[in-house]
């Protein structure tokens, strides 16, 4: 069968999402936005969803594919990195809530969409991560530790689809110029930018670049893989 066009971006109202939607939209694929937050401009079509919720995140899949069609691409954007604290700072409620949203909400998200693309033999699944998931960020064990199961849910999840046209990779960013540093605290920016070899944050554009490829057919011999885009500061 044709490739379906319907692209998922969740937390697609803003940021890297956005700018994800937007580069989908040029490849010729039909961006719907997964978010609780309403896009801040007149674009794609959104859908409101909860993505650390099973029965939200069912609800979206079943509106997508009734009102605008088979889904072809799911981008797991939606995230947040929670305030900068140590251990043995960090409530319990303000982890459990950094897990329900990185890793909860791929994990849901990913199982509902992929039991739509797996009978149709084709998908496109990109699962946003972060090198905090490789390296451990210091003040930010929350967000590294549910982003470190992004990447392993990646590889074991690409390997479970191989051979049923559903390919599932994911991109692991240093730090990315969005809104989303606002909740980290200046030093710990700072910290990022300055173990980078190019000496600055990444863009939106930059990102979405890399997404695109493996959200298209272009991709079509990785699965289970993960996509340093680093500044040079990844070399493994």
């Amino acid at each position: 069968m044709a490739q379906a066009r319907i692209a998922v971006v969740t937390g697609g109202a803003k940021g890297i999402g956005a700018a994800v939607a937007a580069r989908l939209a040029q490849d010729g694929l039909t961006p719907v936005v997964w978010d609780l937050a309403a896009p801040i401009a007149a674009g794609p079509a959104h859908i409101r969803c909860d993505v650390a919720d099973e029965a939200s995140v069912a609800a979206a899949t079943a509106a997508t594919e009734r009102e605008h069609g088979p889904i072809g691409v799911l981008v797991n954007n939606a995230g947040l990195t929670g305030p900068s604290t140590t251990v043995a700072e960090t409530p319990a409620a303000q982890w459990r809530k950094i897990q329900a949203v990185n890793l909860d909400g791929t994990f849901l998200c990913s199982r509902a969409v992929a039991a739509m693309m797996v009978p149709r033999g084709y998908g496109r699944i990109v699962n946003i991560a972060s090198l905090a998931g490789k390296e451990g960020t210091p003040t930010l064990s929350a967000y590294s530790a549910a982003k470190a199961g992004v990447i392993a849910l990646t590889k074991a999840h690409g390997k479970e689809l191989a051979g049923t046209g559903v390919l599932v990779n994911a991109v692991a960013p240093a730090a990315i110029e969005t809104e989303l540093l606002q909740q980290m605290s200046r030093e710990t920016v700072q910290t990022m930018i300055d173990k980078s070899p190019l000496k600055r944050l990444g863009t939106v554009e930059e990102l979405a670049e890399l997404v695109a490829w493996l959200a298209s057919g272009r991709c079509s011999f990785s699965t289970g893989a993960v996509f340093d885009l680093s500044g040079g500061r990844a070399t493994y």
